[in-house]
């Protein structure tokens, strides 16, 4: 485990937002995350492998979480992620009671905020306007493939 602290959202969103552009950069869906632990610490990150993998489970939270390996309590963890976490990965942070959740934007699609939070979940929401765009734009130049990574017909 490294021990560098983020101690602010944005140092964790960047750490997110990387992995994000990193997925883009390999042909992927851009859409990363990070987990952390309550003092700042990087447990582990990852970005959305669905296309690159040809793995439907991997979103970018699962990955982060999956690189993160085991830990005893994600109460006090914190999940920073890209986008809106989807009802897959809101499910993940409800199954194993991730405290927080820094969600870069969720105008291009809202997931299970709403949920997370009426559960206990903290979520703040930053919608940071290169996150906005860079998702806006990968959606409409990939319409099918969006909407399969979202379950949509």
């Amino acid at each position: 485990m490294n021990d560098r602290i983020y101690a602010t959202d944005a140092e964790k969103l960047a750490v997110a937002t990387a992995e994000a552009l990193k997925g883009q950069a390999e042909g992927g869906i851009p859409i990363g995350a990070a987990l952390f632990d309550e003092e700042g610490r990087l447990l582990g990150s990852g970005h959305n492998q669905r296309v690159q993998g040809g793995n439907p489970a991997l979103h970018g939270e699962t990955a982060a979480f999956l690189n993160a390996g085991r830990q005893k309590s994600y109460r006090k963890t914190t999940m920073a992620t890209t986008l809106s976490p989807c009802w897959y990965c809101s499910g993940l942070v409800r199954q194993f009671n991730i405290g927080r959740v820094i969600v870069g934007e969720n105008e291009n699609f809202f997931g299970g905020q709403d949920w997370l939070v009426e559960n206990g979940t903290s979520v703040t929401t930053v919608n940071d306007p290169e996150l906005i765009r860079i998702m806006h734009d990968f959606i409409e130049a990939n319409p099918e493939l969006w909407n399969e990574d979202i379950g949509e017909e």
